[in-house]
């Protein structure tokens, strides 16, 4: 396997486990009653590669589940996403 393909499934599996420790985490915070993290950080943990793990955390943490803007943007981005690497890829 190429070096540049394993960087980027590296790259893609830090960036989805970050994604869903930051739904954990924010999780956490709200049952606190503490500071909590950005929705546009969750967001952008999903943008920049973490699509899965974002999705995987709302529904494992049941964090963010009944906001519209997540339970569709967060399948749009993955979708986008997917579509990139079929138009680079082929």
């Amino acid at each position: 396997m190429d070096i540049i393909v394993k960087l980027i499934i590296v790259y893609l599996v830090v960036a989805n486990l970050v994604a869903f420790a930051l739904m954990g985490i924010d999780k956490q915070k709200a049952k606190k009653g503490k500071y909590r993290i950005p929705e546009k950080t969750l967001f952008l943990s999903a943008i920049v590669g973490g699509s899965i793990g974002a999705m995987y955390g709302m529904h494992m943490f049941r964090h963010k589940t009944k906001h519209l803007t997540f339970k569709l943007g967060m399948p749009i981005i993955l979708i986008v996403q997917m579509l990139l690497v079929i138009v680079v890829f082929l």
